[in-house]
């Protein structure tokens, strides 16, 4: 809050600014090494555009240093240069991509035409990069979210049910997770896994004790009261009410578990964790066993191999895993993987078996 700044600033704490600065240097040299490093390794040249990746990167790490600077001077130095190296990376990675003539015909096969990735990926960075700043700009003391526990709480549940909305929304293999908005597809969950987060921490700041109550001792853990068990059996019944409808397990597992772990993290009771955890699994085995869509993903998870000559479901994650396989320890470099065979995700859900094939588990 302004008057918790202003009496860290009286005792004289360093802001630790400078430090975020030096780092964010580091965060952005770092990808424009890489990026030069693809092109060398692919075709022998540095990239024509590698002047402009590294001002537009460089450009916004230091729109975001010095709104922080101003408007959170004392905030954690390391969060900015981390979410800047890793988006840099990914920026470098996914143009990679674009630069296969594997993912190129597939692309043309499929759409009669190729566009490249990056340039998209660098707008949604600024965009994501307003949206910081506006935060940081209009959102003076988090405390106040608190006052929108509930108006969250449905904000939450209305972008979660747009994908089934007719005409708005978009079935993408088998999933109905997107929405297409003047030419853009989005995906809705993505802004209410926020808006979930801080309808939580609300809900938490106030009924905590009550949550942190146990009634009685089983097999070493304390359980909850039957009457404080009402609102994650609500949460678990929404968030399976997400994957029958939508066929979406991860965002499905990601809704449940969030909750599940910030009701640890304020209780401290690890009851919650086990309960949580005994919930998911039982929601998961129950849709999977109705849901073709949720069972070719687990059956693919479980056995990836088993069922990679029979089934497309298994294909990427097979490809994936050999990925890994052939990057080792120090990988095969950048620029100088196969992961493209993953094929069309390989430049989105699967863009971490790039990572793990040409940095290698060092990287």
């Amino acid at each position: 809050s302004p008057q918790h700044t202003s009496t860290i600033g009286a005792i004289g704490a360093p802001s630790r600014r400078n430090t975020e600065l030096a780092l964010l240097v580091f965060a952005v040299v770092i990808p424009v090494f890489a990026y030069a490093n693809v092109g060398l390794a692919i075709d022998g040249s540095v990239p024509s555009g590698l002047l402009a990746y590294g001002l537009g990167l460089g450009l916004l790490a230091g729109v975001g240093h010095l709104v922080v600077r101003k408007f959170a001077a004392y905030a954690d130095p390391l969060l900015l240069p981390i979410a800047t190296l890793l988006n840099g990376l990914g920026l470098v990675v996914i143009w990679r991509l674009d630069q296969s003539e594997r993912l190129q015909l597939l692309a043309k096969r499929a759409y009669g035409a190729f566009s490249p990735s990056a340039p998209n990926q660098l707008l949604y960075s600024a965009i994501g990069l307003g949206l910081f700043v506006a935060v940081l700009v209009f959102l003076k003391d988090h405390r106040i979210l608190q006052r929108y526990t509930y108006i969250s709480m449905v904000a939450a549940l209305i972008l979660l049910l747009l994908p089934l909305v007719p005409g708005l929304g978009a079935d993408v293999f088998g999933a109905k997770i997107w929405i297409r908005v003047a030419g853009f597809s989005i995906q809705p969950g993505e802004f209410a896994k926020i808006v979930i987060a801080i309808f939580f921490s609300g809900y938490l700041m106030v009924k905590r004790d009550a949550l942190a109550l146990a009634s009685r001792r089983f097999m070493g853990l304390y359980l909850p009261r039957g009457r404080d068990l009402g609102p994650i059996i609500t949460i678990w019944a929404v968030s399976l009410l997400v994957l029958i409808f939508e066929n979406d397990l991860g965002t499905s597992l990601l809704f449940f578990g969030l909750f599940v772990i910030m009701l640890y993290v304020s209780t401290e009771r690890t009851s919650w964790i086990v309960i949580g955890l005994l919930m998911s699994a039982a929601g998961a085995v129950g849709v999977a066993s109705f849901a073709s869509h949720v069972q070719a993903r687990v059956d693919a998870w479980l056995d990836p191999f088993g069922c990679y000559q029979t089934s497309g479901a298994c294909e990427q994650i097979g490809q994936s895993i050999m990925s890994f396989g052939s990057g080792g320890v120090i990988g095969t470099g950048l620029g100088q993987g196969h992961s493209d065979l993953i094929g069309f995700a390989a430049n989105s859900d699967f863009i971490f078996a790039t990572f793990g094939e040409e940095l290698g588990l060092a990287g």
